[in-house]
């Protein structure tokens, strides 16, 4: 599984209207977005207009490739793009990606085999 997260401005002016455009979004988009494989989505708005987006899936190049041939994504996509400042293209192929650098459930099941392998080596001697 693959943890996606990615940020993008949205112009402080197209604020309101970016809300109402999610609330909700059109339901042949939310099934798009679930048949790509992309899942746990969401989006969180903060001060200015900074949207950062995070979702899951199995495999992120099909996810992109299925929603770049999708005509409903497509579609979305135009709409949507008048709302980002410097974007260049669709905002689900455009949107700059974050490098994680932290994960809770990574760093705590490493910690437990760490664990399990000092456990199993002190009880070698």
């Amino acid at each position: 599984m693959t943890r996606v997260c990615f940020q993008l401005m949205v112009r402080p002016e197209l604020l309101d209207e970016y809300i109402a455009r999610h609330t909700p979004v059109w339901p042949e988009m939310l099934a798009e977005i679930a048949a790509s494989g992309r899942r746990n989505y969401s989006l969180f708005l903060g001060d200015g207009g900074r949207l950062i987006g995070y979702y899951e899936t199995d495999d992120d190049q099909a996810a992109q490739a299925y929603l770049a041939n999708s005509e409903v994504a497509a579609r979305w996509e135009a709409e949507m793009g008048r709302f980002f400042v410097g974007l260049e293209g669709r905002p689900d192929q455009a949107a700059t990606p974050l490098t994680e650098v932290f994960n809770l459930a990574d760093q705590l099941a490493a910690a437990g085999s760490a664990a399990t392998d000092t456990t199993r080596e002190g009880n070698a001697s």
